[in-house]
């Protein structure tokens, strides 16, 4: 017997996670980018990360197609976007300062927003329920060691700095 949907969702707030926005390019080269706390780590050797897309995401074709992506950790005091990525917006990008990549696969970087960027191309693609993972090697990215990151859990953010 599966488990209650609502009791699921509650025991994953109790894992407080980093905010990152990531980001491909759609046809016509159009900025697209969503919000997930589904990032990790997956090796040093070499650099590779992965990402949780859902399915119904409008940024899904996107990461497909172009064959990467960029995962953008929020800064503290960026609470907007990330709620303005979790949305179903058209243009998610209006008002937000970002850069194309240097990897022509990846996504826009938001530099400005961020405590740092990793720029992929993609590796693997696993469909797994409601969900695609994406592994990505890491072929450029940036960090701000003075920047504090974002982090979400129990449904409401906060500074690194102040945990």
């Amino acid at each position: 017997m599966a488990i209650d949907l609502d009791i699921y969702r509650e025991i994953l707030t109790g894992f407080p996670s980093g905010v990152a926005v990531v980001t491909a390019s759609g046809e016509d080269d159009k900025p697209l980018g969503l919000t997930v706390s589904a990032f990790c780590a997956v090796s040093l050797q070499p650099p590779l990360v992965l990402v949780c897309i859902d399915k119904a995401s409008n940024t899904l074709s996107a990461i497909q197609g172009s064959g990467g992506f960029t995962v953008n950790l929020l800064a503290a005091g960026r609470e907007e976007i990330a709620l303005a990525f979790a949305g179903k917006a058209d243009d998610k990008f209006a008002g937000v300062q970002w850069r194309r990549p240097s990897i022509p696969q990846s996504g826009p970087i938001l530099d400005r927003d961020s405590v740092g960027y990793a720029e992929c191309v993609t590796e693997k693609e696993l469909e797994a329920g409601d969900h695609w993972i994406f592994v990505g090697r890491v072929e450029n990215g940036a960090s701000d060691p003075e920047a504090s990151p974002l982090v979400y859990g129990r449904r409401q953010f906060a500074a690194w700095s102040d945990l």
